[in-house]
Parts: C-alpha cells; sequence; structure tokens
C-alpha cells in the first residue's frame, strides 16, 4: 500500500518526523519552565515579528515603516478564515479568485464566511502546464477590485508555478484592474529549500506598493501541523492603516477563538531568534525539500524506462513543492486504489511526501 494522499512530510522510511531543530526549541522551554498563560489576541510579539521578517526580510522597508499588519492565527487554514471574515464585513461587494484548481479547504473557507468567489483558469491538461494566459485573461474580466487568491510558491495540488517574469505580468494586471493580491504560503523554505526564493513572489507584490494579504503557515516547514501555528499578515499603505486592520482583525478573532496558542509560536521565535538553531532549520528544510527533489527524479526516471509511448513526462521535474499533479483522470485514479493500492486525491494529485526512492518503480509501473 502506498499512501500519497496525505499532504504532510515523511522520511525515507515513510514515518512522520519532528525536526530535531523543534526539539531543541522545546527541551529550551521546558528547561525555563514557562507558564502557560492566556497570549494576547493578536498573539505571541516575537513570533508575529519573525513571522513578518521571514516573509519580507527583516531589512524590507514597509517593516522599517510600521506597515505590517500581523496576527497569529490558527495555522494556514485559521488565518485565510480570519481573512475571509475580514473581506465579508469591509468589502461585502467583492468577489474572491480562486485558482482551477486549488486546495480544496479554500472554496469551503469562503463558503462558510459567505464571500462569493469565482474561478480563474491555472491548469492546462493538455500540457499539464500552466495555462497562463486564460489565467490572465479572467483575472483582467474580473470585477474590479477583487480579491486574487495566490499560492505563494508550491501551488497545490499542481505543484506549478508561473515562473518571476510571469508573476510580473500578473502583478501589472492586478494593479491596474486594482485588485487585492492575497497570497496564501505554506511552504516557504520547503519547496525549493530557500526561505527567501520561496517568498519571492510576495516581495515582489510588496516591492511595487501594493496592499497585500498573506496567509502564512509552518505546518510544512518546521513540522508543526498540530501545534496550529500561523499568521495573517496585511501590507498596508501606511501605519495608521496598518493598526486600523490590525485592530479590526483582533474584533474579529476574538469572538472566533479569542486567543491563539502558545506553545508554537514560541517554537518559531526560539528557532528563529537564535542564530545557531535558525542555521541548522535551514540545513534541515533542505534536506526536506532535497528528499522530495530526488523522489521526483527517480519517478520520473522510472516513467521514462517503462513507457514505450514517448509521453513527455518531464512536467513532473519542472513541477516544485510536495505534490505532482500526473494528468490522470478520476477513473484512473480510482484503478490505482482499487487495483494497486495507491491512495490519491481523484484530481489526479499525488503528494511525493508519501513516497521513497524504494517505491517509486512501483508507482511507475501502476501510472502506466
Amino acid at each position: 500500500k502506498l499512501n500519497l494522499g496525505v499532504g504532510a512530510y515523511r522520511t525515507e522510511e515513510l514515518q512522520p518526523a519532528v525536526l530535531n531543530v523543534v526539539k531543541k526549541a522545546e527541551k529550551l522551554m521546558l528547561e525555563k519552565g514557562e507558564n502557560k498563560e492566556y497570549l494576547p489576541i493578536e498573539g505571541f510579539a516575537a513570533f508575529n515579528k519573525a513571522t513578518a521578517d521571514l516573509l519580507l526580510g527583516a531589512d524590507n522597508p514597509v517593516i522599517k515603516q510600521g506597515r505590517v499588519a500581523t496576527l497569529q492565527s490558527l495555522s494556514g487554514t485559521g488565518s485565510l478564515r480570519l481573512a475571509a471574515a475580514f473581506i465579508q464585513r469591509y468589502f461585502p461587494d467583492s468577489k474572491v479568485l480562486i485558482s482551477s484548481p486549488t486546495w480544496g479547504n479554500h472554496k469551503n473557507i469562503f463558503n462558510d464566511a459567505r464571500v462569493p468567489w469565482s474561478e480563474y483558469r491555472y491548469y492546462d491538461p493538455k500540457t499539464v502546464g500552466l495555462d497562463f494566459e486564460g489565467m490572465i485573461a479572467d483575472i483582467q474580466a474580473a470585477p474590479e477590485g477583487s480579491f486574487v487568491l495566490l499560492h505563494g510558491c508550491a501551488h497545490n495540488p499542481t505543484g506549478i508555478d508561473p515562473t518571476p517574469e510571469q508573476w510580473e505580468k500578473l502583478a501589472d494586471v492586478i494593479e491596474e484592474k486594482k485588485h487585492m493580491p492575497f497570497f496564501d504560503v505554506a511552504y516557504q523554505g520547503f519547496a525549493s529549500g530557500s526561505l527567501d526564493e520561496d517568498a519571492s513572489s510576495v516581495r515582489l507584490f510588496v516591492k511595487r506598493g501594493l496592499e497585500v494579504f498573506v496567509a502564512q503557515s509552518y505546518s510544512k516547514n518546521l513540522g508543526l501541523y498540530a501545534e496550529r501555528i500561523g499568521a495573517i499578515s496585511v501590507i498596508c499603505s501606511a501605519p495608521e492603516v496598518a493598526d486600523r486592520v490590525k485592530s479590526q482583525l483582533k474584533r474579529l478573532a476574538r469572538p472566533m477563538y479569542s486567543n491563539p496558542p502558545i506553545h508554537g509560536a514560541k517554537i518559531v521565535a526560539n528557532v528563529v531568534g537564535d542564530p545557531t538553531m535558525f542555521g541548522e532549520w535551514k540545513e534541515e528544510m533542505e534536506q526536506m525539500a532535497g528528499r522530495i527533489k530526488n523522489v521526483r527524479q527517480k519517478l520520473y526516471d522510472s516513467l521514462t524506462a517503462k513507457d514505450q509511448s514517448g509521453k513527455d513526462w518531464s512536467f513532473i521535474l519542472s513541477q516544485i513543492g510536495m505534490f505532482s499533479f500526473t494528468g490522470l483522470n478520476r477513473p484512473q485514479s480510482d484503478n490505482m486504489t482499487d487495483k494497486w493500492h495507491i491512495y490519491m486525491t481523484k484530481d489526479g494529485r499525488i503528494s511525493l511526501a508519501g513516497l521513497n526512492l524504494a517505491k517509486c518503480e512501483y508507482l511507475a509501473d501502476a501510472i502506466i
């Protein structure tokens, strides 16, 4: 059996892993004997600072100018849900544009917050790549002032990201249409192994002076899945706007969950705040990203060696992150499960984190 459905990192032995740097940070916390008092509504201050610094770069002028409103929230999902409530209350006539396809929970979140949404073209089944022209056309055709939900890096479920030139063009269109870019950043550092590279899309929009919403999660890059650690940051046009946005986000968070959890927030603050641990974290992230790249390469090699049809499998190598969109349709995905005991989502997405080098040939046989 192969479980390629779950979006969580596994070791080469296909076991869940706790990062060594996380164990160190937890040991420090235990030694300090810290209490369990409530955090403020906006969360742990050192965590919020570390999170904005990681996302934008510590020397980014918007941080120095006090133009970033950051609230610790309940991982990526809770951060998206809080922002959705903000949109519903303060932009009641706006709709959200979501990529087709997207992470399964995005639509639930906006439905639950009663925020209308529509899809923009993203995946091109003919090339198993990006339908960039369709994407641009749909974003251009949307009503002015829409929120455009973008995956910062390692698009889920396809693993297909725009190129740097395409990001520039997207920023042009979004700026021209007075849309609001809304990034979901679930894999910073985990996709390429570089924190800066994986945040480059967000930084490009911020550098242009656009106001930007960003939901962040530490589930993947620090392996803090069950700690529910993330944040919503809003980069605003002026410090007084950031203050107002933050106060309204707090108003929304208070009746929703009151205040966020402390344990994971302290882990993040300890790791990012200590140069030695920060360096160790980067190394561990590179190892995780590297393991997935190795599996991706081996799967491509196995498919190419076994497939006599001449099909071009190179899309597997051009995709990035934890997931690969195989191009398999629903009946084929069902067959993978029924005949081969390979469990995957019905849209043909596989999680490469649930695969190891030893099982690549078996998966290639099943796909072919």
